[in-house]
């Protein structure tokens, strides 16, 4: 019994020790994580040391912050470090040098030949000094820094290309390209880039001594899509240096076109992100302080040089020689309603003549009616009273409009004027509804005048539309049939002669 019940106190022990351990797995995992989230650096995006199209390049042909040299030719959308010619080289370098101490880059680029075996690559550097032009891929050898290489071609003949090398460099070795690099690389990897349906992309990241090589084999347009290349632990790169991208092609030639360089500048955690003005070096400070005093100078020598040309205005201040952006809309506003509001001056004028015109033609037939009347007495007599009638309804319809035409026209110019003042643009509205009131009215008056014309107008006068001469008939019904005869034989004979030709062709198969 004894012997049993230790066995069960030892059963329960373990029971409660596995509980415990499940229990605290859940806040493991949860410190761990929290544990790797702090330890993500901060990541700030550096325009001046990077490049993306559209719109890449600048009136003048150079891309903002960047310099190219040899045969790099710069475009809307990307830059071409070499063209698919033998013996080129080119390269882009940043002009200014990064002062951050950890940084990632983002390069996307394209590698296309017609050949099977292309070269004979590109580099991705950052080094101490600018290597402009030289044999190793387009840059300058002995740099002090680090190459990230993209050998296309197989030097060494060991069938290890197309490659990715990271080469590191203290400004004294000498690059060896008969070995492809492979005695003085520090990692590498095995990898395919030309010729791919997509862009491939290049991450590259130098964080706590640590530089990274991650790639994107251009076989997806997924950006994420990447796998690990190549890692080099405790290396050590200049504080400052220059971000570059060059390429160079031999007996055989690939287009090296690079679409981005995309820089980001990292921040260990908890320590704080500097300023932009922080980064500023102390000697460019210097030299902006003194460009500054120098336009400044210029300045109060050009206002001296001002006043004495002008004395008429020196009692006056700089400040109301210049409109600022809201007097300039003000005016422009002031302007357009006096513009509207002669237009509407010379509307009403044209109004009240066309006004006094029709007064003066229902005179004049008034009159010419009353004679015709009195000539022809009867049922004569009676037709012109009619025509009367008619034409005094329609004359006073027409008045009636044009009266209407001239109280919207006033009441137009009442809002105009009021709408003058500050704060009271709220006619506008109703000046645009009273446009096109004026403009329907206007056409009235225009249909009742043609109306009254053509019905005071003696019928011998009235004219008349020519009547349509009789259509030709340009094909009788024996043509037409023939027509169509011809055109069968001919559309049979079409269908023979194609089966024949296919039925030949048929044979060679």
């Amino acid at each position: 019994m004894a012997a049993r019940a230790q066995r069960g106190g030892l059963a329960a022990a373990l029971l409660a020790g596995t509980l415990l351990a499940f229990g605290s797995l859940p806040l493991v995992l949860g410190q761990a994580a929290e544990g790797a989230a702090a330890a993500l650096p901060h990541r700030r995006f550096e325009y001046k040391f990077s490049f993306k199209g559209p719109h890449l390049v600048q009136a003048d042909g150079t891309v903002p912050f960047w310099v190219h040299t040899g045969n790099a030719i710069p475009s809307a959308d990307q830059i071409r470090i070499t063209t698919s010619l033998k013996s080129q080289r080119g390269s882009v370098w940043t002009k200014n040098k990064s002062i951050f101490e950890y940084w990632e880059v983002e390069v996307t680029f394209r590698v296309t030949g017609r050949g099977r075996i292309g070269a004979d690559g590109l580099a991705i550097w950052f080094t101490e000094e600018q290597g402009l032009e030289g044999p190793v891929f387009g840059a300058a050898d002995k740099w002090n820094g680090v190459g990230i290489f993209f050998d296309s071609f197989d030097n060494d003949g060991k069938k290890n290309n197309p490659g990715v090398i990271v080469v590191g460099n203290n400004g004294k070795l000498l690059y060896d390209h008969q070995n492809d690099g492979s005695t003085q690389a520090l990692a590498s990897c095995q990898r395919d880039f030309r010729n791919k349906p997509y862009p491939v992309r290049v991450k590259i990241t130098y964080y706590q001594k640590t530089l990274t090589v991650l790639i994107n084999n251009g076989f997806t347009p997924d950006k994420e899509d990447y796998e690990f290349c190549a890692k080099v632990e405790d290396m050590v790169l200049p504080s400052q240096g220059y971000f570059g991208i060059s390429a160079a092609t031999g007996g055989l030639a690939d287009d090296h076109d690079v679409l981005s360089f995309l820089t980001f500048q990292l921040t260990e955690p908890g320590k704080e992100v500097p300023t932009p003005d922080a980064e500023i070096p102390q000697k460019d400070k210097e030299k902006y302080q003194e460009e500054f005093e120098h336009f400044q100078q210029e300045l109060d020598k050009k206002k001296e040089e001002f006043q004495k040309e002008h004395p008429d205005v020196q009692g006056q201040p700089a400040d109301d020689l210049f409109e600022t952006v809201s007097d300039r809309e003000l005016r422009q506003i002031f302007e357009g309603q006096n513009r509207i509001h002669l237009e509407i001056k010379q509307l009403n004028r044209q109004l009240d003549m066309i006004l006094d015109e029709q007064r003066r033609y229902v005179s004049a037939v008034t009159e010419e009616i009353a004679k015709r009347g009195a000539g022809f007495p009867g049922q004569q007599g009676q037709v012109s009273q009619q025509e009367i009638e008619t034409v005094v309804k329609t004359q006073e319809e027409v008045i009636r409009q044009v009266n209407e035409i001239r109280n919207s026209m006033a009441d137009t110019l009442r809002l105009i004027s009021g709408s003058q003042h500050p704060g009271s643009a709220a006619g506008v509205y109703e000046t645009t509804q009273h446009f096109n009131d004026i403009k329907e009215h206007l056409h009235v008056v225009k249909r009742d005048i043609e109306h009254l014309v053509q019905r005071n107008m003696p019928s011998s006068e009235k004219s008349k539309c020519p009547d349509l001469p009789p259509f030709p008939s340009c094909l009788s019904t024996m043509h037409f049939f023939i027509f169509v005869a011809v055109q069968t034989v001919l559309f049979i004979g079409y269908i023979m002669y194609r089966n024949q030709q296919e039925a030949a062709a048929k044979k060679f198969f």
